[in-house]
């Protein structure tokens, strides 16, 4: 029996509630795909900082590093600065772990109502690749005259052609692969940003030189996003640094009905290190603990694991659970209109599996 071993960070706010549900799914696809997870919990996160004044162990990467993948439920906590959080937990593991591909999904599904006018299931259907280890993420600046009148901040974007080109061929890639349009979408800013965002375009198009088979188109990021809105149904790919991708995927999130519909993938796309897959939604503070959250984008994002462990039927199990719950609306969280609690929409979907 084929046997993986999953590092699960529940982590903050309402990621206590959606990775008990994603973990009910994981093993009842395990039971029937006649395979087994062994999951080992850790409870790292703001609890943790609250009474260590970090939010994990020093050695935490080294005790992460021998998994097959890490499940992770949300970071952040309103009484906490988020670049506390982020830099102390979610961002060490995206660049120690070389996870350089976040993949983020944007389906609106049958029976989900878009907030976009005349918009139906499956006319939008795309997927944002972020560069997920440099640009404008880096963290590499510093203050000068700290805390004083005249202070001064320097914040340093890093592209380098390395790691433009790798993401850039990773979404090339992924649209030979998918079931789509075949076309890549690049968004940058190079009309403001003379450098980093110039050498992106140029590694863009060398890149694309050598995938004749797909269409490019190249946005800036404020056409992109009036264009996310305007004609969501044109994109397939769109790859994106740090900063755009993540604005972007937002925006993506919300045109297909729901934050809690949107999962994403931290990828290390050489398989030398675990990858971590976790909702977009983060820790929402405002509905944790009142047991309504929705637990789709987790659900969905244990299926992109499913997938990304070379496990394809089991990850379609889920996917297509999820799409029959989502299309015959018989269990909904109030994200999506409905009633429902975070454990009834896991059980209608562990019904349909």
């Amino acid at each position: 029996m084929q046997s993986f071993h999953i590092a699960v960070l529940a982590g903050d706010g309402v990621g206590q509630e959606v990775v008990p549900q994603a973990k009910r799914v994981l093993e009842k696809v395990a039971r029937q795909q006649k395979i087994q997870f062994d999951f080992h919990d850790f409870a790292w996160g703001s609890d943790y900082y609250f009474r260590h004044g970090r939010m994990a162990p020093a050695d935490a990467l080294d005790e992460l590093r021998p998994f097959d993948a890490i499940l992770l439920g949300a970071v952040g906590h309103p009484e906490i600065p988020d670049h506390v959080t982020l830099n102390g937990l979610l961002l060490p593991i995206r660049r120690a772990f070389d996870q350089y591909a976040n993949v983020r999904p944007a389906v609106l599904h049958r029976g989900v109502e878009s907030p976009l006018a005349l918009r139906k299931g499956e006319q939008i259907n795309f997927v944002v690749v972020r560069e997920n280890t440099e640009g404008e993420y880096a963290q590499v600046g510093g203050f000068v005259y700290h805390n004083q009148p005249e202070e001064v901040a320097i914040q340093t974007a890093v592209f380098t052609r390395r790691g433009i080109e790798r993401i850039v061929r990773f979404a090339f890639e992924l649209a030979k692969r998918r079931n789509g349009k075949k076309r890549v979408t690049s968004v940058t800013k190079s009309n403001a940003q003379g450098f980093g965002m110039v050498l992106w375009d140029r590694t863009f198009a060398r890149v694309a030189a050598e995938f004749s088979d797909i269409s490019t188109e190249s946005l800036l990021v404020d056409a992109a996003a009036m264009n996310f809105i305007r004609r969501p149904e044109s994109f397939d790919v769109v790859v994106a640094s740090n900063l755009f991708g993540d604005i972007l995927s937002d925006i993506s999130a919300i045109i297909v009905g729901s934050m809690g519909l949107a999962a994403s993938a931290n990828l290390d796309p050489s398989r030398r290190h675990p990858s971590m897959f976790e909702p977009v939604h983060g820790s929402a503070p405002d509905i944790a603990g009142k047991g309504i959250v929705n637990p789709i984008a987790t659900i969905l994002s244990a299926a992109m694991m499913l997938d990304h462990l070379q496990l394809t039927d089991a990850a379609q199990h889920v996917d297509q659970a999820v799409a029959k719950v989502l299309t015959e609306g018989c269990a909904r969280t109030p994200d999506l209109g409905g009633r429902n609690s975070t454990e009834e929409v896991t059980d209608a979907i562990l019904e349909n599996l």
